[in-house]
């Protein structure tokens, strides 16, 4: 009898993930681990990276650590080459982002630059070199972090918005050139989570109501839902979906603020 429950397992399986050691990308990596992936975790802090990597081995599960900054993604790609040397790699994830909230009229274009470079360039890039291993594969994911400000406009942060909208168009192009090598490019794009970059916002409780009054499950999202959604899109279960976004938003993009 044929069996109809995919397998979530991600047994054999390498990840890469960028911005892995905090918030979003703490939570993906360690689900990803979790499932049974060897994990590459990447970071700009050596800290949070050594932090990380001990609470993982301490449960027996497979990682690597590479300290670097994203927009020198060059380094990035050369540190991966010397742990993968010839090894496959079947999963990325570029999940390291950044914003700086300031009015359209006062950015510079130094906070301009940061944040494409951060967001934007370094995905491409690095999705190209993961191509390039997972062509000869037939065979890989591409998961890039978007954001709902990339599907609908905020009142501030337009760079940021910017370059998540440029993160879905991106998937879906993606798709269309590598879908013949067997690779998957999909976008996630959440809303509120709790994270470093969240942490102060959500201390406001002005500022949560307006986001509970945007979001039909009226609640901030736990950080396991959007690893969930990233285990998915990483397993066998998604095989057949590639250019698309999954906004884990507890529905605030039904409402198109």
């Amino acid at each position: 009898m044929e069996r109809y429950l995919p397998s979530f397992d991600l047994n054999g399986k390498t990840a890469v993930v960028t911005g892995a050691t905090k918030g979003i990308g703490k939570a993906i990596s360690t689900a990803y681990a979790e499932a049974g992936a060897q994990v590459i975790l990447v970071s700009r802090t050596q800290e949070d990276l050594d932090r990380l990597d001990n609470e993982l081995k301490a449960q027996n599960l497979k990682v690597h650590t590479i300290a670097g900054d994203v927009q020198d993604y060059k380094q990035i790609i050369d540190k991966v080459e010397t742990i993968m040397k010839d090894q496959p790699i079947d999963i990325w994830v570029n999940n390291a982002g950044m914003n700086i909230r300031s009015e359209a009229e006062e950015v510079s274009e130094e906070e301009w630059e940061q944040i494409v470079q951060t967001n934007m360039k370094s995905a491409f890039f690095l999705s190209q070199y993961a191509a390039k291993k997972m062509k000869g594969q037939g065979y890989g994911k591409i998961i890039n972090m978007s954001s709902v400000g990339g599907h609908v406009a905020l009142r501030t942060g337009v760079v940021y918005a910017m370059t998540k909208a440029a993160l879905i168009q991106m998937s879906k192009t993606l798709a269309i050139e590598w879908g013949k090598y067997g690779i998957r490019v999909n976008a996630i794009g959440p809303w509120y989570f709790p994270t470093a970059l969240t942490e102060k916002l959500l201390e406001d409780e002005e500022y949560v109501q307006d986001i509970l009054d945007r979001t039909p499950l009226k609640r901030i999202g736990k950080l396991k839902e959007i690893a969930g959604t990233a285990v998915f899109l990483a397993s066998e279960a998604s095989d057949y979906m590639t250019g698309q976004t999954l906004f884990v938003d507890g529905g605030m993009t039904i409402y198109g603020f």
